[in-house]
C-alpha cells in the first residue's frame, strides 16, 4: 500500500485514496461531502465513463429515439436542435438508461445480443476510465491545486478486473496510486439493497460469464422465451446472485489494500471524520500484518 502506517496517512500532505463497495454504501456520498468541503478532488469513475467513453453512444441513443419522430428528425437533421445527456456526478441515469435492460422490447427491454454489446462497450469503458486514476491525480494538483484526491468508483469495478492476478492492469495501476478502501456491509445492508432495488429495479453491469449464465438459467427457470422475458423481472431475479458473486471478488480487492464498515461509513460527517476511520483501519491492518 502507498500508506504503509497510519501515521504515514495522517502526516501525508496530498492523500489519495480509493473507495469500491457495492452500490449504495456511501461511495458517491462519502467523496462528495469531501469535494464539499475543499481540498479534495473528487474524481468519479461512473462520470467519466458516462462523459468521455460512452457520451456518443448515449447522445446517438436519444438521436435514434427523436429520429423516430418525424418532427423532431426534421429538426435534427437540419441541425435546429440539440440533444445531448445532461450527466452529473449525482445523477448517472443516461448512462444506465443506454446500458437498458434485455427482455420483450415491448415491455421496455432491448434484444439480449445488443445488450451484451452495450456491456461490453461499458467494460472496455470502465477499465480506461479506472486506468485515467493517475492522470486525474496529476491534473487534480498540477491544474486545480488540490491537496487531497478521492476517486469514486462503480460498484462494477469487480467486474472488469481479477484481483487474484498479481499482474492485473487495472489493480496494479490503482494500488501504486491509490490507498484501495473496500466499503463493507452486512448481510443486513444486503438485504436492505436488494429490497430497495427489488421497489426500483435500476440496469446493471455483469462479467460476460456470469450475464450468460443468469439468461440461460432464467429462461429455464421461468420457462420463457427470450423475446417474452419481461426486463424487470430478469434484473431483479439476476440482482440478489450478482451480488453473491461480487461478495468474494470485493473481499479478494481489499487484499490489495483496507476495508472499512458500511457502519463506519455511514458516521462520517466530515474530512476530518474520513481520515480518523482510514487511519484506525490502517492501524487494524498493521497490527494484523
Amino acid at each position: 500500500m502507498i500508506y504503509a502506517s497510519a501515521d504515514e496517512w495522517l502526516a501525508s500532505p496530498n492523500k489519495r485514496a480509493l473507495l469500491f463497495a457495492m452500490s449504495g454504501l456511501g461511495k458517491t456520498h462519502t467523496s462528495a461531502m469531501l469535494r464539499e468541503a475543499g481540498n479534495w478532488f473528487h474524481y468519479s469513475i461512473d462520470y467519466r465513463i458516462g462523459t468521455r467513453y460512452m457520451g456518443e453512444f448515449i447522445d446517438d441513443n436519444f438521436k435514434r429515439r427523436a429520429m423516430r419522430d418525424p418532427f423532431l428528425a426534421d429538426l435534427l437533421k437540419s441541425d435546429s436542435i440539440y440533444i445531448a445527456s445532461n450527466i452529473t456526478f449525482e445523477n448517472l441515469k443516461p448512462l444506465s438508461t443506454y446500458l437498458g435492460k434485455p427482455g420483450d422490447e415491448d415491455q421496455g427491454g432491448i434484444a439480449i445480443d445488443e445488450y451484451r454489446r452495450r456491456q461490453a462497450q461499458h467494460h472496455r469503458a470502465e477499465v480506461q476510465a479506472l486506468l485515467d486514476t493517475p492522470y486525474f491525480i496529476d491534473r487534480a494538483v498540477d491544474l486545480y491545486g488540490y491537496q487531497h484526491f478521492i476517486c469514486d468508483t462503480g460498484g462494477s469495478i469487480c467486474e472488469v478486473v481479477d484481483p487474484d492476478d498479481p499482474q492485473d492492469e487495472v489493480m496494479k495501476t490503482l494500488a501504486a496510486h491509490t490507498l484501495m478502501i473496500w466499503i463493507e456491509g452486512s448481510d443486513a445492508h444486503t438485504d436492505d439493497l436488494v429490497a430497495r432495488f427489488d421497489r426500483d429495479p435500476k440496469p446493471m453491469c455483469y462479467q460476460a460469464a456470469f450475464l450468460d449464465r443468469a439468461w440461460a438459467d432464467f429462461l429455464v427457470d421461468q420457462s420463457v422465451h427470450p423475446d417474452r422475458v419481461n426486463p424487470d423481472d430478469f434484473i431483479r431475479w439476476a440482482y440478489a446472485r450478482a451480488l453473491a458473486n461480487r461478495q468474494p471478488i470485493y473481499r479478494a480487492m481489499a487484499k490489495w489494500g483496507l476495508s472499512i464498515t458500511a457502519d463506519d461509513v455511514a458516521a462520517i460527517r466530515t474530512p476530518h471524520d474520513f481520515v480518523t476511520v482510514v487511519a484506525s483501519a490502517l492501524d487494524r491492518h498493521t497490527s494484523q500484518s
